[in-house]
């Protein structure tokens, strides 16, 4: 009987397998960059300044921008993962001396590389246009935790929407769904600036928070209590995201 593979190095092929389909598929890729430095060059030229005449919209929006790209970046996991759960794949695996179950922590691990690549690169496009953080290297380090904290934890929601759903198109419909929580954030408008119906979620929901925190880090912003709502609400969903991750893929692969 063939001697059944290190979970490292299963993960690690898996993880491999992921990036090389990332790399297959430029298209989705650079959509996933685009998209949102699209987006910021529409609120920072368009709608900058009648929102912000002074010309610093672009420190406010930014953080949100961030988010948003790691959103986009995360949502193509539910597909992903949705593909290989449909196309039979999983059988194979089964079939072998492997844990099956790191065919998902690889989408999860390839999708949180890309997704720093794109960040790095909507924050370089920011700098361009004229983001001007104020952040020691300690906030920076902060900053960016908390962005990683906030990419990995949206990768595994999307993984168990690619994992609960019937076909690929499904996924990506049901998926679609999270991406509109940063408009209903402080992402591009201060909550204050809504109707009061809307403000009660808007300022409670886990985006905000986030969103308030990464400005705070950056731009020198209050923080108050944001920070550890926004770990509490990352750390809190991923531990969710996570079992309903290994209790669905039980459930669907027959183990």
């Amino acid at each position: 009987m063939p001697k059944p593979a290190s979970f490292a190095a299963t993960n690690a092929v898996f993880v491999g397998r992921s990036i090389r389909h990332s790399l297959r598929n430029i298209e989705s890729l650079m959509m996933a960059i685009m998209l949102p430095v699209m987006l910021m060059l529409l609120f920072t030229y368009i709608f900058g300044g009648a929102l912000d005449p002074s010309g610093n919209y672009v420190n406010y929006v930014v953080p949100g921008i961030i988010l948003l790209c790691a959103g986009f970046g995360s949502s193509s996991t539910a597909v992903d993962v949705a593909t290989d759960m449909t196309n039979g794949i999983i059988n194979r695996f089964r079939t072998m001396p492997i844990s099956s179950i790191s065919v998902i922590t690889g989408h999860v691990a390839a999708s949180l590389a890309r997704n720093l690549l794109a960040t790095c690169m909507v924050i370089g496009v920011a700098l361009l246009v004229g983001f001007r953080p104020n952040a020691t290297f300690i906030e920076w380090l902060g900053a960016i935790g908390l962005i990683i904290l906030f990419i990995l934890t949206f990768t595994w929601l999307f993984a168990a929407i690619g994992l609960v759903t019937g076909s690929p198109s499904a996924a990506s419909g049901y998926g679609f769904a999270l991406l509109f929580l940063p408009y209903l954030s402080s992402a591009f408008v201060p909550t204050n600036t809504m109707p009061s119906w809307m403000q009660g979620f808007a300022n409670h929901q886990p985006i905000t928070p986030v969103i308030e925190t990464i400005r705070g880090l950056l731009m020198g912003t209050p923080v108050l209590n944001n920070g550890w709502w926004a770990v509490g609400w990352c750390v809190t969903l991923l531990i969710i995201a996570i079992g309903w991750c290994l209790l669905s893929f039980r459930r669907k692969s027959g183990k």
